[in-house]
């Protein structure tokens, strides 16, 4: 194994670091831990002499981006046909009731597994429960009850 001097490496590393540009010292100070003891050493004193900071910037985040909140849904509907779910859920939701389908993409992969999975669920917030029921409960009652179109 070939043993390096280190006076000679921080020599060497700082003559190079000192033609790079500030972007290129800052993605080579984001990879820090990959870098030896000499050679980090070396960069931190660039950084220093050029003014620039060692540390990483602090990450903010997004002010658009919210924690995620996990709520307790229930399911109301399951059904077996995709397109039925997708109604069901557009009614809710043409009514102002927020709701989501689960396993909607497993049906859309491969429709036999709908039997296994036991179908596409529409859930809602357990406060919309019953508001959400009789609303589903109206629109099939109004489809039932219309009479059958014949030419």
């Amino acid at each position: 194994m070939v043993m390096i001097d280190p006076e000679h490496e921080r020599a060497r590393l700082a003559e190079s670091y000192s033609h790079q540009t500030d972007e290129e010292l800052e993605e080579i100070a984001k990879h820090g831990e990959d870098l030896t003891d000499v050679a980090l050493q070396s960069l931190r004193a660039e950084l220093s002499r050029r003014g620039l900071t060692q540390d990483p910037p602090e990450e903010f985040p997004d002010a658009d981006q919210a924690e995620p909140v996990f709520r307790n849904l229930i399911t109301v509907r399951s059904y077996w046909n995709l397109l039925e779910a997708e109604l069901a859920k557009g009614v809710l939701e043409a009514a102002g009731i927020e709701c989501f389908l689960f396993d909607d993409n497993m049906l859309r992969m491969d429709w036999f597994n709908a039997i296994a999975i036991g179908g596409v669920k529409l859930r809602v917030d357990p406060q919309n429960v019953d508001e959400a029921t009789r609303i589903l409960n109206e629109s099939v009652l109004a489809r039932d009850d219309e009479p059958e179109v014949q030419s």
